[in-house]
């Protein structure tokens, strides 16, 4: 943006300085118009003339596209605040179904087997079935 407001500025700094250079008087007739001054004045305002142009050809433009992105951000905005709620929905949900689920049986409890000794391995002897 700023790049072309600097080219804007040296754009009118040449327009003025060609202006002031061309001093002549002339005379612009337009349809049932007839003016005559010098052509400064005239490349002015010819020059003014186009920049009004450009900026009211340009507006429905720059409009449409303001309006087309504030629609985005509001639609946006609607979407992240369903998805939080949602969101919320779940987390609400599986609170509850852990509430509702029934707790997993406990382990049964193991049956200890007598320490086996060293010298009982050692010796082959067995305890319990073969």
């Amino acid at each position: 943006m700023q790049l072309l407001l600097v080219c804007g500025v040296v754009f009118a700094i040449i327009a003025v300085m060609f202006a002031l250079q061309n001093n002549a008087t002339v005379a612009v007739a337009f349809a049932l118009w007839h003016f005559e001054s010098s052509l400064a004045v005239v490349l002015l305002l010819a020059l003014g003339l186009g920049v009004i142009i450009a900026g009211l050809v340009s507006s429905p433009a720059v409009i449409k596209g303001r309006w087309t992105a504030a629609s985005l951000r509001r639609s946006s905005s609607n979407w992240e605040s369903e998805k939080a709620a949602l969101e919320r929905r779940i987390a609400d949900l599986e609170a509850e179904l852990a509430l509702l689920r029934p707790a997993p049986p406990a382990p049964a409890p193991e049956e200890h087997k007598p320490y086996v000794g060293l010298t009982a391995l050692l010796g082959g002897e067995r305890s319990g079935p073969p």
